[in-house]
């Protein structure tokens, strides 16, 4: 998370790299440049985690509606052995199909975007092609 980063690994680099660096000669101290490596890391993880939070936008599913698929539907589907399956269709660090939650970037996502109810939609998987019909989609 952005805040273990700031607060518990940044320091903890700063400190190795203040360690390593009172061992002398820095030309070929492998503690001192694993050390920067790492906080070159650290520092790229925090920039890439902080334009994430400044560029995100909270969507409330309660205040959409319609019968199109779209990011945050939660969709009922029909698989090709009349089973029912529920899913919502979330970001990709949201996404846990284990919970009923997809990531639109998924095969199923990627398919079911853009649809609305009654289309079958074609998703192809490693054990083969699986067909789905759009029952409902609600927001929720």
């Amino acid at each position: 998370t952005l805040k273990r980063l700031k607060e518990i690994e940044r320091p903890e680099v700063v400190e190795a790299i203040e360690v390593a660096r009172a061992h002398g000669d820095l030309s070929e101290n492998a503690e001192y440049h694993a050390a920067k490596e790492r906080q070159g890391q650290i520092e790229a993880q925090v920039i890439d985690l902080e334009d994430r939070i400044a560029r995100a936008v909270i969507i409330d599913p309660r205040e959409l509606s319609g019968d199109r698929v779209v990011f945050a539907a939660t969709v009922h589907l029909l698989d090709e052995d009349d089973k029912k399956i529920v899913y919502q269709i979330v970001g990709q660090t949201e996404a846990n199909a284990r919970v009923g939650r997809i990531s639109y970037s998924s095969p199923l996502g990627r398919a079911l975007i853009g649809r609305r109810v009654g289309e079958e939609v074609e998703v192809t998987t490693p054990s083969g092609d699986r067909y789905y019909t759009i029952e409902s989609v609600e927001f929720i």
